[in-house]
């Protein structure tokens, strides 16, 4: 069961922690770790697919932290997210967004999940995620002027 949803879900949470973390490394790093977590307690497990994407979350949320703590100067170019110039421009605004604001915009837009869905994901409230979209689309606005 754990090796069909590892086949499964790898490249969907993949891209994920890629759109969270800007690296493919870190982004591969993330995933081994939330499946080696998950690995231990998966007959307990109730719904594999949420708690990997939130051990995602959490993994590249815990991460940035750690990054932002010890950033440099000049920090390294991002990798190209996509061929189109202007979304990869877009993605480099999306990364500049704190983390939680980061995660609410990647999971609404590119996960497709309804806030209220993002709201549990994330044991915030619907309200406080609310906000934290609204804030984040208002500063990608204000950055595209």
């Amino acid at each position: 069961m754990l090796e069909e949803t590892y086949r499964e879900l790898r490249l969907p949470l993949l891209r994920l922690a890629f759109l969270l973390t800007g690296s493919r490394e870190t982004a591969e790093d993330v995933v081994q770790s939330a499946f080696l977590s998950a690995q231990p307690r998966w007959h307990r497990i109730d719904d594999p697919p949420a708690y990997l994407r939130r051990s995602v979350v959490n993994l590249a949320k815990d991460g940035q932290r750690r990054e932002y703590r010890r950033r440099r100067l000049l920090p390294p170019e991002p990798e190209s997210v996509t061929a189109n110039p202007e979304l990869d421009e877009t993605w480099a605004l999306v990364r500049q967004l704190p983390p939680k604001q980061r995660a609410v915009v990647v999971l609404h837009y590119y996960e497709d999940l309804p806030l209220v869905d993002i709201a549990r994901l994330l044991h915030r409230p619907a309200s406080t995620v609310r906000s934290d979209l609204r804030r984040a689309l208002d500063r990608l606005r204000k950055a595209l002027r």
